[in-house]
């Protein structure tokens, strides 16, 4: 499948206050799945990880599937994505029971569309908090801590809901 991608920033990684670039990818069941179809509709955590399997990946998935009820709860779609093929995909979401769309980026575009890379080189492991306006909120990069994404997204989520709440309260 070919990776169709957009941006609005023309070079290097994504930052805070950034427009989120638009993307397609393949879901682990082979379906093109288009970033912007969840615009408007709800916040967006979008995770890169390394690799399906591997120890570290595994407990970060697991970690945000642990706590996929409370990110449903706060509005929130959760979405992993890693270089991995839809197949292999498939089979951790099965073997893990994941119940969130893993996305395979064989080719790394979407990866180095958003920065998401460790020393500039190997596949990095960061979390993106994107906002339904599609606005980038906050990025949270740990190599070796994948379940501390899982704390951290649940916190900005909880900014987020909070500074609505006041802005809602303030009209």
């Amino acid at each position: 499948m070919t990776t169709r991608t957009s941006s609005t920033k023309s070079g290097g990684p994504v930052s805070i206050g950034d427009r989120a670039p638009d993307f397609t990818l393949p879901d682990q069941n082979g379906k093109p799945l288009h970033f912007a179809d969840y615009l408007g509709k709800s916040s967006i955590v979008l995770f890169f990880y390394p690799k399906d399997n591997s120890a570290v990946c595994t407990a970060e998935a697991c970690a945000f599937r642990d706590r996929y009820e409370v990110f449903r709860d706060a509005g929130a779609v959760v979405i992993g994505v890693s270089n991995d093929s839809s197949e292999s995909h498939a089979g951790f979401a099965d073997q893990h029971r994941l119940p969130f769309t893993l996305l395979s980026d064989a080719k790394g575009q979407v990866r180095s569309l958003y920065g998401a890379k460790f020393l500039g080189l190997l596949p990095g492991r960061t979390t993106y908090i994107i906002d339904k306006a599609g606005i980038i909120r906050h990025t949270f990069s740990a190599m070796m801590d994948g379940p501390k994404h899982v704390a951290e997204a649940l916190r900005i989520l909880k900014e987020i809901a909070d500074a609505d709440k006041q802005l809602s309260n303030a009209r």
